[in-house]
């Protein structure tokens, strides 16, 4: 990066006016004269240059533009610039007067400082996860840049989000828990076991909420815990058969002896989807007896001896393949 002396040097008023920047006649040009730059300029003296730009320019155009360059290089010359462009909206609305593209803006904004993996990011994107009238979809990518950063930071307020019982938006909710198996923290395992142990009705976003969290705790490697066992013996019989089927594949990396027996029960289930992944998490833990024990268990559905049928000859047609490359070579 050029000496404080060098960047004062830069001459970004006649360049800001030479590409057009600040309200443009015709965005693309502007667009093909800032592209132009990277002529005449060196990259470290080009990251300025944009800055310089996304600070003054009062197109929508330019600024994703500028975005997508900014986002590029992910300097740190960048980062005060982003951070105040996302918490100063109503200053950035001044210059962006559509209510979607300030949004598509700020949304940007989160997913360039994810990008940096900067942990100076976490508190403003923290800021606006929190803020009761932000927009829904600024806080969904301030939950997910959160997790992409995985700065353990970031835990206590994500769980605080995942237990509020006024956050009206379960997409708000959703996100937080994607961010904590994002991040990776054991502290997070009870907020999560609370979405399975909820007794709220089974409405199609909460039952969204509950796939989260099951693949939370999948990304976390859940140890042998009673509560967390009981709450996935609960998710298998859940209305939805895609929490079922997340629930099975915990239950399948667990590595709890008890898995092999609520996971065998589910090849029973109305769900052919829920059965194959049966059939597989089984042949993953067991390996291929439990193929061959499935085919000839003339108790079990005929769907169930079906997949594991399948599933056998997927083996051997790859062990055939794999053998003939072998030869080939």
């Amino acid at each position: 990066m050029p000496a404080m002396e060098e960047k004062i040097n830069l001459p970004l008023e006649y360049l800001a006016d030479k590409c057009d920047i600040v309200n443009p006649q015709n965005p693309k040009e502007s667009i093909d004269r800032i592209t132009g730059l990277s002529a005449e300029f060196p990259s470290e003296y080009l990251v300025l240059i944009y800055n310089y730009f996304f600070e003054i320019s009062n197109s929508y155009e330019i600024l994703i533009f500028l975005l997508n360059k900014i986002d590029k290089y992910k300097d740190k010359s960048s980062r005060p610039i982003l951070i105040d462009s996302l918490i100063m909206k109503d200053k950035l609305s001044q210059r962006i007067k559509d209510t979607d593209h300030l949004t598509r803006i700020r949304v940007n904004i989160t997913k360039a400082l994810a990008n940096t993996k900067d942990s100076q990011a976490v508190y403003p994107l923290l800021y606006c996860l929190n803020s009761k009238d932000e927009n829904y979809k600024v806080k969904l990518s301030c939950a997910e840049a959160l997790g992409k950063i995985g700065d353990k930071y970031a835990v206590l307020p994500l769980m605080n989000i995942v237990e509020d019982e006024t956050e009206s938006s379960v997409y708000v909710k959703e996100s937080a828990v994607s961010a904590l198996g994002m991040i990776g923290d054991e502290k997070a395992v009870d907020s999560l076991v609370s979405i399975l142990e909820s007794k709220k009705g089974f409405l199609d976003k909460f039952t969204f909420l509950k796939e989260r969290a099951l693949e939370a705790l999948n990304k976390l490697n859940y140890k042998k815990e009673e509560r967390i066992f009981n709450a996935l013996t609960k998710s298998l019989r859940d209305e939805s058969p895609q929490v079922r089927i997340n629930a099975i594949e915990v239950l399948m990396n667990s590595e709890d002896e008890r898995a092999v027996d609520l996971i065998k029960g589910m090849l029973s289930d109305i769900s052919r989807d829920v059965v194959q992944n049966a059939v597989i998490a089984l042949y993953n833990i067991l390996g291929d007896n439990i193929l061959s024990e499935i085919i000839n268990d003339e108790s079990l559905p005929e769907k169930a001896r079906d997949e594991a049928l399948k599933l056998q000859d997927d083996l051997k047609e790859d062990m055939l393949d794999e053998e003939v490359q072998n030869n080939d070579e």
